[in-house]
């Protein structure tokens, strides 16, 4: 049987911490662990996309699911290839037939709430009443609960430096993906590089992110076809309306045994 496509990749993932010196409140000196920062400019057939503020960890990845969840791209099998050189900061993506229509797309960029100020191309709710996510799976309490409780287990980067969010894709508890970065859009769009790759399908998987649930969130997991959304933090007005608008089931505050259910009640049963 034939491999599944997959585009030429380099591989040059970046230390995800380095260890700076520090001074703590009784005047001694501590080694510290602080997150990575590093600029990647998204170059896609030579011309320039955007620079996108990253830990570094997945940056094949990430250009990969940025332009997915842009909808830039609309198969894997349109890239070619990937290539990072951190000697530049860049990332070059060889595409097979070039953007074409979706050039149009990158006339209007929408400036998001995300960390490290992301940016959504076209109109952000455009194709979002086009979307439609199972209604035929089921989150149990004792499942999400059991979900938080292996997202605490998990060993961060955050438990070392701090500074960054994580989001995870999971099915039921079980963890498939785990990707933090300096900004929580970053590392969805990893996560849905990831999913590309690896050939997973969203429709009955659950996403999870440290971050809050803004609009641009609910729409990439909704890109993605993932039913649904769990945070530990809390979310937007507009994020809320779009999910209540798709119909995803979407969670907030939810830690240990605490949640909040705002939205997709049908798909949940305490």
């Amino acid at each position: 049987m034939d491999k599944p496509y997959r585009p030429q990749l380099s591989n040059a993932a970046r230390p995800a911490t380095f260890t700076v010196p520090a001074v703590d409140e009784h005047g001694a000196e501590v080694p510290t662990a602080i997150a990575g920062e590093h600029p990647l400019t998204l170059y896609v057939d030579k011309r320039e996309i955007v620079t996108l503020m990253t830990l570094g960890g997945a940056p094949e990845a990430l250009a990969i699911g940025y332009l997915r969840n842009q909808r830039l791209v609309q198969e894997l099998e349109d890239i070619v290839s990937v290539q990072v050189d951190w000697e530049t900061d860049a990332v070059a993506v060889t595409t097979r037939d070039g953007l074409g229509a979706q050039e149009q797309r990158m006339a209007k960029r929408t400036v998001t709430t995300g960390c490290g100020q992301g940016t959504v191309f076209g109109d952000l709710m455009e194709e979002i009443d086009g979307i439609r996510l199972r209604d035929d799976v089921i989150l149990t309490r004792d499942t999400l609960y059991a979900l938080l409780d292996n997202v605490r287990r998990h060993d961060t980067i955050y438990k070392q430096s701090g500074a960054i969010h994580g989001c995870a894709l999971a099915r039921g508890s079980e963890i498939l993906y785990f990707v933090e970065d300096v900004g929580r859009h970053n590392a969805v769009d990893a996560i849905a590089g990831l999913m590309w790759l690896d050939r997973v399908e969203g429709s009955d998987k659950i996403f999870y992110t440290t971050g809050r649930l803004t609009s641009e969130m609910v729409i990439k997991s909704a890109q993605m076809g993932i039913p649904f959304l769990v945070s530990r933090s809390g979310l937007t007005k507009m994020g809320h309306d779009v999910a209540q608008r798709i119909g995803m089931t979407m969670f907030g505050r939810a830690t240990n045994k605490h949640y909040l259910l705002f939205t997709g009640a049908q798909r949940f049963r305490p």
